[in-house]
């Protein structure tokens, strides 16, 4: 673990570098003392890779209390654009571990794409991601991986429950009855460690997967794209640009976006024949750039890959006290920034059920939720990118057929501009059939409300005691929340890890002096909720609605925080997967 001296030297550089030095930054290798141990130490959580999705959920564990060793295999943050799309929802949750802020305000905020064909100049579709007003983050920021993993470590850094080792690779894996035993190489040679709980979210060649012999299932697509990361001033507009068959790329699409720095993001089709690493070279990027462009756009390539992409998951993501996270687990085509975005909500899926186990708080089997949400979320976005990839890459003539009638129609009516799919955008899961959640999903009396298993929708408030604006989201703890719709029961503040939060509809605090009291200044969240006079919100600490009542006592809280913790489940490890099926 790095010392004070160390981290704040590492803090001073993070803090104060540009995109270029960060790409080029160094962490130091550190000898650990788990190196000199006599026997393998034993740590209760270890996540292997120390990407977006690794430090999110360090980051979240450690504000919750629980010492965290991070191994990583290289010693930079990644380079070029890559995960460039953050959703709101990943914002809402670095909001809570301390880095949205920064991100927010270096990244370029978006929420409206536009899709043309051919050489038309007009879109033939057009979308806005975040129509309704009174939500405090953005639909997307654009914001380039190596920013946002700059951010986390920072916040990671500020943790000393946090222990990242850069330059320790992860080589042997194997199941024990408390956890998982670890083999692990460094510059100076190997060591083991145990683990309770072992997290892999060291991407799509997980070494951690490779080592316990598992593997992931799905399709594999015969396209090649390029990303050209480049410097150019422009004069598009702050927006998602999708093309299909444009004149200075015929036969191909291509995907335009902002990103800070004055960098843009260029995604080019190319075909299945294309030779990578020709196509990455300048001569061959430039043209197609000033194709695009015009020849008097000065352009600097700063960036550039060419990829291919599957849509495919693991069969299970829990296997023992190893859990897998992210592109370990999951990946998908990029065509609707599904990646990176579902991999940090497995993090805050993952972190409060792990901190529950942990503390003693809920059984083991928990953990088994985690796989079956998460699979389920997985699945939906699979299904998602998979319909977007055909129809952006197109392989039998019925599915050519089928996008050149959708495109030509959508000039020209609405049913069929609903039809044009350039890649449907990250949303959260709604978790709907949770084992976790309140029997019924259709709870009488809320119709018209966010259904059971959504992420809580955001909404402006004012703090009745102090006048502080802020929003529904922002005023959440980090344990259960208890939405109090009027005055709060008495028998509320009796419930161990519950905060109570009193909703009211006027900015008086005579009626709430006892309570954590938010007045709802828009009735946006009592519409959003469908709530009335009475009416209480039941939260997990991820903020997904689990139970709601018009008016309920203390036993069906207990009860709801019980299921929500998985005390009801039945012992056999597959309980909560065959639950969530059904």
């Amino acid at each position: 673990m790095p010392d004070a001296a160390v981290r704040q030297s590492l803090l001073d550089r993070l803090q104060h570098a540009d995109g270029d030095a960060l790409q080029a930054l160094e962490f130091p290798y550190l000898r650990s003392p788990d190196q000199d141990a006599a026997a393998p130490t034993q740590h209760p959580v270890v996540i292997v890779g120390a990407g977006p999705v690794g430090l999110s959920l360090a980051i979240d564990l450690a504000q919750r209390g629980q010492p965290v060793v991070v191994l990583d295999n290289d010693r930079h943050l990644s380079t070029g654009s890559r995960a460039l799309c953050f959703a709101k929802r990943t914002l809402e949750i670095w909001d809570r571990l301390g880095v949205g802020e920064r991100a927010v305000q270096k990244g370029v905020a978006w929420k409206v794409g536009k899709v043309f064909e051919g050489a038309a100049a007009d879109p033939v579709y057009q979308f806005d991601l975040l129509p309704e007003a009174g939500h405090e983050r953005p639909a997307f920021i654009n914001l380039q991986q190596y920013y946002a993993e700059a951010f986390l470590v920072e916040r990671a850094l500020q943790l000393p429950l946090i222990d990242i080792r850069w330059q320790h690779k992860v080589e042997q894996v194997q199941h024990t009855a408390g956890g998982a035993a670890i083999g692990v190489s460094t510059p100076e040679g190997s060591y083991h460690l145990q683990a309770q709980w072992l997290v892999a979210c060291d991407g799509s060649r997980s070494t951690v997967r490779r080592a316990l012999g598992l593997e992931t299932h799905g399709q594999v697509f015969k396209d090649r794209f390029l990303i050209a990361d480049v410097r150019l001033s422009a004069p598009f507009p702050c927006e998602r640009w999708f093309w299909f068959n444009p004149p200075f790329h015929p036969g191909q699409s291509v995907l335009l976006h902002m990103q800070p720095d004055g960098v843009w993001r260029i995604d080019f089709q190319l075909g299945w024949d294309a030779d990578p690493e020709v196509e990455k070279q300048p001569a061959r990027i430039i043209p197609r750039i000033e194709a695009m462009l015009g020849p008097d756009v000065e352009v600097e390539l700063v960036w550039a890959s060419v990829y291919t992409f599957a849509c495919q998951r693991m069969d299970r993501f829990v296997h023992g006290r190893v859990v897998f996270a992210g592109d370990s687990a999951h990946g998908v085509s990029p065509f609707g920034a599904r990646g990176a975005n579902s991999g940090v909500q497995d993090a805050d899926n993952l972190g409060w059920k792990l901190d529950a186990v942990l503390r003693g708080d809920a059984p083991a089997r928990l953990i088994d939720t985690y796989g079956s949400e998460r699979e389920y979320a997985a699945d939906e976005n699979i299904l998602n990118s998979t319909r977007s990839t055909d129809f952006i890459t197109p392989k039998s003539a019925i599915s050519h057929l089928f996008r050149k009638a959708v495109l030509q129609l959508a000039q020209h009516h609405g049913f069929a501009r609903r039809m044009v799919n350039s890649g449907r955008l990250s949303v959260p899961a709604v978790l709907q059939h949770s084992p976790l959640h309140q029997p019924g999903n259709a709870t009488p009396g809320f119709a018209s409300a966010a259904p059971l298993g959504a992420v809580l929708p955001d909404a402006p408030v004012q703090c009745a005691r102090s006048g502080r604006h802020s929003f529904i989201l922002r005023e959440l703890g980090p344990d259960f929340n208890l939405l109090c719709f009027g005055p709060p029961p008495a028998w509320a503040a009796g419930i161990a890890s519950l905060q109570t939060i009193s909703i009211c509809d006027q900015p008086s605090t005579q009626t709430h002096q006892a309570s954590h009291a938010l007045h709802d200044t828009q009735g946006l969240l009592a519409q959003r909720l469908g709530a009335q006079a009475g009416t209480l919100y039941l939260l997990r600490p991820d903020q997904h609605i689990c139970a709601r009542w018009h008016s309920a006592d203390a036993q069906a809280i207990t009860a709801a925080m019980a299921r929500a913790l998985g005390r009801n489940l039945c012992d056999t490890p597959t309980a909560a997967a065959q639950a969530c099926a059904a």
